[in-house]
């Protein structure tokens, strides 16, 4: 009798949670705490997705280092400290201090340092090995034995038929012994004395490895105020949007953020778009890059992708089949178009971009299903973030078409305006407490009545000319209705924004689409809640948001758990989550500029400020902030009252 076969379980990603990550794309490299690396789990030094070295076992006098600290440095870089009791010395005390300095670049220096009242002697040695195993091997389980080394001129290399990788150290070692993978020095320190062993670890044999860092587009922006937090959370989020910065193979020169660490270390179309649509404070050329990185993807010639942007699906939880990233980014490009014109891209690049985002409307205009509404993907459920992503992009074409000049606009609005009415027809549950948005219809038109994050998307209308923001979908009378949602406890964790409300049947803290708190889902929420009027609730999860950044490090993970929020609780990580990630990394930049309220309209040399009244984390200062390509900064007092100090000749101040 024969039995069915079980279908293969996806393997688990390892947790990556407590571990010490650093990144310069393409460069990563992923450490535990107490800084040695084992060969076991994901640790390793990485390039380009490939593991150049595994493992990096320090000893020192026949020891193994007591690991005293392990942390960040910042994007690129960690340290950690370690001390050992050599005996030369009476007493418990150690006698000689380890610095390690891990840079994402494949760099480490190791710093000994003697604190004995003698001169010691010191064997020191280095256990090294790699698999050269892609990352995907690795988080699978299958990355396959430690490879055979050779020496190396100053250290050891390892090589496969399709890859290399080589470990230079200096000073050069006294012992190189290729079959066990270690080096030895023996160093002499005084009382006080340090010595320095540098280690470079390269996929070849160049002394140093090549520099992974783009040009960088983004302004040196920075943040400063009555609460020094928001400072530190600006700084670290620009700081992890410049590390996840990669080089579009086609185009060298452009560039875009990668989605994340460790395991989307690449263009993911959505959400490396979002992060440059939230990153517009800071200048537009990654937003212009970006665009011109998707437009080379986009679907061309006849048939129902045409004018599509690709991208793989992503899951959404319990509750609904994965979507199409892809749908996203398509929707997403001429709103991102438009906003950074009105931000101040030179007409130049727009008209470059413009017939790229004039396809992704004519895709759009032949997606919908016979109900009106987008499915995603097709045939499936009618999302309520996708419709709001559509109902966006249509306002935000009309107002890019009719900006330069080309005919369309008019009917985009008119579209718009139809799918504003059989939205708010088909799409909201009434009930005794006011009603509530459907996360999706299913294809028979049932409505899915579950409240979650995406609904945040429904405040996020957009910017046009003049600062006016494109209508909602829902109106205002149901804007209310979702605020008050959005900011009652079973949404706003008080760490942020939960994916799923509580209440709703499958609430789970941990579920990345039912329940976590997803970083940039909260941002959104903080600016349209903003947008909207609606000042408690955007407050409440800004300072809610600000309390997590803090408590992570002030580098926000894609997303993390929270129980309701009490006295002495904290966020919760998520084993799996990337962190940094884009969409986090730009969150932090899009909720303080939240509290500015920057709307620019560089075509017509204006720009609006709209704070958030009540000043909720007191009087902040933005500088370094980009308007029509020029420094631009703006004051929010203790009042709330906004005011421009820095700005381009051409932009004049005006009201809302």
């Amino acid at each position: 009798m024969s039995h069915p076969v079980p279908p293969a379980r996806r393997p688990e990603l390892p947790p990556v949670h407590g571990a010490v990550i650093c990144v310069a794309a393409p460069g990563l490299v992923i450490s535990p705490e107490h800084g040695q690396l084992t060969g076991q789990g994901i640790d390793g030094i990485y390039r380009a997705g490939r593991r150049l070295l595994s493992r990096c076992v320090l000893r020192v006098g026949g020891r193994d280092p007591i690991a005293v600290q392990g942390r960040s440095l910042g994007a690129d870089r960690a340290g950690f400290t370690a001390t050992v009791r050599t005996g030369a010395e009476a007493g418990p005390d150690p006698d000689i201090g380890v610095e390690r300095i891990r840079h994402a670049d494949g760099t480490e220096r190791i710093t000994l340092r003697s604190f004995a009242a003698r001169p010691v002697r010191l064997p020191v040695e280095i256990s090294l090995g790699t698999d050269l195993a892609e990352l995907a091997a690795v988080a699978a389980g299958r990355s396959g034995p430690e490879l055979p080394a050779g020496v190396h001129a100053a250290g050891l290399r390892w090589s496969t038929g399709e890859a290399q990788a080589v470990t230079a150290a200096e000073p050069a070692p006294d012992d190189a012994l290729a079959s066990a993978g270690l080096l030895r020095w023996q160093l002499e320190l005084g009382p006080g004395e340090s010595r320095t062993i540098e280690l470079r670890t390269t996929q070849d044999r160049i002394t140093r490895a090549p520099a992974g860092q783009v040009i960088n587009p983004l302004a040196d922006a920075r943040a400063e105020g009555d609460d020094p937090r928001a400072e530190a959370w600006f700084r670290t989020s620009v700081e992890d949007l410049r590390a996840l910065l990669l080089r579009d193979p086609e185009e060298p020169g452009d560039a875009f953020v990668a989605a994340g660490v460790p395991w989307r270390l690449g263009l993911a179309p959505a959400e490396s778009l979002w992060a440059a649509r939230m990153a517009l404070p800071l200048g537009t050329g990654l937003a212009a890059a970006t665009l011109r990185t998707l437009a080379r993807t986009q679907g061309a010639g006849p048939g129902p992708e045409s004018g599509k942007i690709p991208g793989p699906l992503r899951g959404a939880g319990p509750q609904l089949p994965p979507g199409c990233t892809g749908t996203e980014a398509t929707l997403a490009f001429p709103a991102v178009l438009a906003e950074a014109r009105r931000w101040g891209m030179p007409e130049a690049e727009v008209a470059r971009l413009l017939p790229a985002a004039e396809r992704c409307l004519d895709w759009l205009r032949g997606a919908l299903g016979e109900d009106g509404f987008l499915a995603d993907p097709d045939p499936g459920p009618r999302r309520c973030e996708t419709q709001a992503h559509a109902h966006r992009a249509a306002l935000l074409g009309a107002d890019l078409l009719a900006g330069c000049g080309r005919p369309g606009a008019g009917e985009w609005q008119e579209w718009a305006a139809a799918l504003r009415e059989r939205f708010r027809d088909r799409f909201w549950i009434d009930g005794p407490d006011g009603g509530r948005p459907a996360a999706a219809l299913h294809p028979d038109g049932r409505p899915l009545p579950r409240l979650t994050g995406a609904a945040a998307h429904l405040l996020d209308t957009g910017l046009l000319g003049g600062g006016r923001l494109a209508p909602s979908l829902l109106d205002p009378v149901r804007t209310e209705q979702l605020a008050r949602l959005l900011g009652a406890p079973a949404m706003d964790s008080g760490w942020g924004l939960r994916s799923m409300a509580t209440r709703e049947p499958g609430h789970n803290p941990f579920g990345h689409r039912s329940g976590a708190v997803r970083a940039y889902e909260s941002a959104v929420a903080v600016a349209g809640l903003a947008q909207a009027g609606f000042e408690k609730e955007a407050a409440g999860l800004l300072r809610g948001l600000l309390d997590a950044a803090e408590t992570f490090g002030y580098r926000l993970p894609e997303m993390y758990a929270a129980e309701q929020r009490t006295a002495g609780s904290a966020p919760l990580p998520h084993p799996a989550a990337c962190r940094p990630a884009a969409v986090a990394a730009a969150a932090g930049i899009h909720a303080l500029a939240a509290l500015a309220g920057i709307r620019p309209d560089a075509p017509e040399g204006t720009v609006a400020l709209a704070p958030l009244p009540g000043a909720p984390l007191g009087a902040i200062r933005l500088s370094g902030l980009r308007v029509s390509g020029e420094p631009f900064a703006v004051r929010v007092s203790r009042l709330g009252l906004g005011m421009v100090e820095e700005a381009a000749d051409v932009l004049q101040l005006c009201g809302r």
